[in-house]
């Protein structure tokens, strides 16, 4: 696939279990932002989460499912094609992956791990994983009864992976062995106890990353320094409006602006988009507002590689919806949506 505006693809994950189309392709209208979906395939059940490759050549996937499993596709204009039957990766029901040092990463929830797994020259996965297994619990009894890794990213410099765990409070700084795929734990880091940490996002500059918490709608703001491979959680910033109540809300994933003066946070429940404006030095996040995310349930928010409009996948309305973003305020405005059942996910090449 091209990478310039005209060429690019979207791709939206989903959940088959419940009346997704697994992987679906999409065209990206360079100007307005609107998606029109072309192909799917439902190779692999449950593709929740995607990765592209750098090239923009394959596609990685996880099977969110008990036998947990991770599949590459080749992207051709026809659309995503898987190259070789799903890998398992030795833990269950994977939600989150990446890439680095020469391996594809999973983070398997219910299994509390994270496994590794080998990426060939012609993009295709290795046959075996290993296995990081997490240890711990937390204070909230009916979700923190043991680990549940819930992410996991490279850092930008590639020298290491974080594992954010919604069960131990705790996000584990990781050195990935490019030959053996073994993952050594430099420091857990540990968070407030209760927030289940569930995603990471770095800031541009790469010295600031921002943890979002579950189970309290907060964002936790962190100093990262690439050199020690030292997380620093600094403080927390509420997501939700005066006087909204908690209750029923648990926020999703986050996406930082290229220029590091925003942060937007999907928040189920709230159904909502939580807009923060960041200090010059990204150690403060204040909240400026919340928009309705355009359906409900939104799981996943993407930001086009412009900058200029994000994306927000709500499962339970199985829908991708877009918005145009102001480049002053960092305020998104709704601009449309597409029909996709179960939407978990979208990447872009």
């Amino acid at each position: 696939m091209g990478t310039t505006d005209s060429g690019r693809r979207a791709y939206i994950g989903s959940f088959t279990t419940a009346g997704g189309r697994g992987v679906t392709a999409a065209a990206v209208d360079p100007k307005s932002g609107a998606l029109t979906a072309l192909r799917s395939t439902d190779a692999v059940p449950n593709p929740s989460y995607l990765v592209p490759s750098p090239d923009g050549r394959y596609l990685y996937a996880v099977s969110e499912t008990v036998d947990g499993a991770a599949a590459a596709f080749a992207l051709t204009p026809e659309g995503p094609a898987l190259l070789a039957p799903a890998t398992a990766v030795d833990g269950a029901d994977p939600t989150h992956l990446t890439l680095g040092a020469g391996h594809l990463v999973t983070a398997n929830y219910s299994s509390g791990s994270v496994s590794t797994v080998p990426l060939r020259a012609d993009g295709t996965l290795g046959d075996r994983a290993t296995v990081l297994r997490h240890e711990g619990s937390g204070p909230r009894t009916d979700r923190q009864e043991g680990p549940h890794a819930h992410a996991v990213l490279a850092d930008p410099t590639g020298r290491w992976v974080l594992s954010v765990d919604l069960g131990t409070d705790s996000v584990r700084v990781c050195a990935l062995d490019p030959v053996t795929g073994a993952l050594t734990v430099r420091e857990e880091v540990p968070l407030r106890p209760g927030s289940g940490p569930r995603h990471l996002a770095f800031h541009p500059r790469g010295t600031r990353a921002y943890v979002v918490n579950e189970l309290d709608p907060t964002v936790t703001v962190c100093r990262w320094d690439a050199g020690r491979g030292s997380l620093t959680p600094l403080k927390e910033t509420w997501l939700l409006p005066d006087g909204a109540s908690a209750v029923g809300t648990y926020p999703s994933e986050l996406v930082v602006s290229p220029d590091g003066r925003f942060l937007w946070v999907a928040n189920r429940g709230h159904d909502s988009i939580s807009v923060l404006a960041l200090g010059a030095s990204g150690d403060t996040a204040t909240l400026v507002t919340t928009v309705p995310c355009g359906g409900h349930w939104p799981r996943d928010l993407a930001l086009h590689p412009g900058g200029r409009h994000l994306y927000v996948a709500n499962e339970r309305s199985g829908d991708v919806s877009w918005f145009t973003v102001d480049r002053e305020t960092g305020i998104p405005a709704p601009a449309g949506s597409v029909t996709a059942p179960a939407a978990s996910c979208v990447v872009f090449t």
